[in-house]
């Protein structure tokens, strides 16, 4: 079985990578299935730079084709916040549950119309004397007033998508695989995919 490494220790993005690659036979791993410890500083003020940051970064480090994703949630209320800060927007501790009161408490007294908001993500794919090559995509939807949901993680449970009639914590991770950011963000990706893995070489 091909496999792939993507750069990040977030067990959520894991299983939705999961999901998303396990129609094309390729075996997902992190940063977790390695024995060294890898850990890039987020330092770009866009999605694209820092996914681009985290893929060069190892890729550089390990000698192999490495996928980065840098994703977050966009309300237009708050003038895009909380932005590249959407897992530390209520500290560095990147605690879900303290991120998504935050938000509750901000749009308190924001009328159901104007919560508008997007979850956006970049993926950007990194080997070896390769040209790093970035896809990005976007959900549509609409900040709760409450928790809905037990699926997912991060601002999941908040994030209303009309498109299904419920918040992304009620979906099931084929149902949110089919209308998320991360989603679509494959969707670009994968016509390209195998030429990819065979220009980058694979996890051994």
């Amino acid at each position: 079985m091909k496999k792939v490494l993507i750069a990040t220790n977030n067990k959520g993005k894991a299983k939705d990578f999961e999901v998303l690659f396990e129609p094309y036979g390729i075996q997902v791993m992190t940063l977790n299935d390695l024995e060294q410890d890898i850990d890039v500083e987020e330092t770009g003020t866009t999605f694209e730079e820092n996914a681009v940051l985290k893929a060069e970064e190892v890729a550089k480090q390990l000698g192999i084709m490495v996928i980065s994703d840098d994703s977050g949630l966009e309300i237009d209320a708050l003038n895009g916040a909380p932005g590249v800060y959407s897992a530390r927007y209520a500290g560095p501790a990147k605690n879900d549950d303290a991120n998504i009161d935050k938000v509750l408490e901000e749009l308190q007294e924001v009328p159901e119309d104007e919560r508008t908001a997007r979850f956006r993500c970049v993926l950007a794919i990194a080997g070896p004397n390769q040209e790093t090559k970035t896809f990005s995509g976007s959900c549509e939807g609409f900040i709760l007033n409450e928790r809905r949901g037990t699926n997912g993680f991060g601002y999941d449970p908040i994030f209303y998508t009309p498109s299904k009639q419920r918040a992304m914590a009620e979906l099931t991770p084929a149902e949110k695989g089919e209308i998320s950011h991360r989603g679509a963000a494959l969707a670009q990706l994968k016509e390209q995919l195998p030429t990819l893995m065979a220009s980058f070489g694979e996890v051994q």
